[in-house]
């Protein structure tokens, strides 16, 4: 009779190496030839064409999903959950200007079913496809005991490549400076904590379907985060960005003021854009104040960006073309640095 195996502790090898296979297909779909090397090898292998850029800088980003999580377990939803994980660091790499390069997942799990990786991986890879960036490796850990069987966690890693010249610190933003929003999906991958406590914890009201949204309020939540990487190449490659901000956790009033000048404040016009309507219903559910909404969530607007007036028609064109759906949500004035919403 047999020892004690690995299986008997709660953790299937083969449930791993099913796991892979599954994933192969998902994976394929992201590389191009830049990346050596398959997902046999013990690292990723990227081989970075230097000679493109005069003083190339690399620019990494790592985030995870956190507890939007437990809305895709409620529902049992697994195949969008891995493009937030994507979006949440190649959106704050391309703050910086730079194009993702390639990106790494890690996703430990209390039981490894091999087709919710496979689904989860899917939507990791729609994600580094919408960026143009190479998923070139990751770890799938099985943890019995440390997690529900029925729960994981799911984090990621970017690195991406700007010229040195061209980085974008918000350090060139100046008076008179066009504020031009790019809308979001919806809440994206913050505010969470308070999004469960009002739909979750007090009365659970997932499966309800609100005729304004147009759908369950657990489908509306798990929308996934947008990705902006190809906008703002775009625009880059055509005009002059002084300051990028992705409107994440904190909302408006913290990430805007991270990257202006001293003696500069961002003034918003609230009027500019329509907040999505579960916005609404949150602000409406839980009787919260603006400012806290503000300061929690993005709104309808994930990412902002700070240009000069004279290209700023030129910048909506392009974007609007695109029909990515740009609003002018506000202007760079004197004062003290921060954010005023009027």
């Amino acid at each position: 009779m047999g020892g004690l195996t690995y299986k008997d502790s709660g953790v299937d090898v083969n449930a791993g190496y099913r796991s892979v296979e599954l994933i192969k297909k998902h994976v394929k779909r992201t590389l191009n030839p830049n990346v050596l090397g398959g997902l046999n090898s013990f690292a990723g292998l990227y081989n970075l064409d230097v000679g493109k850029y005069a003083s190339p800088v690399l620019v990494s980003g790592t985030d995870g999903v956190g507890t939007k999580l437990k809305i895709a377990f409620e529902l049992d939803k697994h195949d969008t959950i891995g493009q937030d994980c994507v979006a949440m660091c190649v959106n704050d790499v391309v703050c910086q200007g730079a194009e993702p390069l390639f990106f790494l997942d890690y996703i430990a799990t209390g039981k490894n079913y091999p087709e919710r990786i496979e689904k989860i991986v899917k939507g990791i890879s729609d994600g580094c496809v919408q960026a143009g960036c190479a998923l070139i490796g990751g770890e799938t850990a099985e943890m019995p005991g440390f997690y529900d069987e029925e729960e994981y966690d799911l984090a990621g890693f970017c690195v991406g490549i700007v010229e040195k010249d061209n980085i974008i610190t918000g350090e060139s933003i100046k008076e008179g400076n066009i504020i031009i929003g790019l809308a979001s999906s919806g809440v994206h991958s913050n505010g969470y904590s308070l999004v469960r406590k009002l739909f979750m914890e007090k009365n659970n009201s997932l499966f309800e379907h609100v005729d304004e949204l147009g759908t369950t309020i657990g489908e509306e939540l798990l929308k996934p985060t947008r990705i902006y990487v190809k906008d703002v190449l775009e625009i880059m490659d055509k005009y002059r960005v002084n300051g990028i901000v992705h409107i994440t956790g904190g909302g408006f009033y913290e990430n805007i003021p991270r990257i202006l000048p001293d003696g500069l404040q961002a003034v918003i016009d609230l009027n500019a854009w329509q907040v999505p309507g579960i916005f609404k219903l949150i602000q409406s559910t839980g009787k919260i104040q603006q400012k806290e909404m503000f300061n929690t969530f993005n709104m309808g607007i994930g990412m902002a960006i700070i240009v000069d007036k004279d290209d700023c028609d030129g910048i909506m064109e392009t974007l609007n073309k695109e029909n990515s759906r740009a609003f002018t949500i506000g202007e760079i004035k004197t004062g003290d640095s921060g954010v005023s919403l009027c």
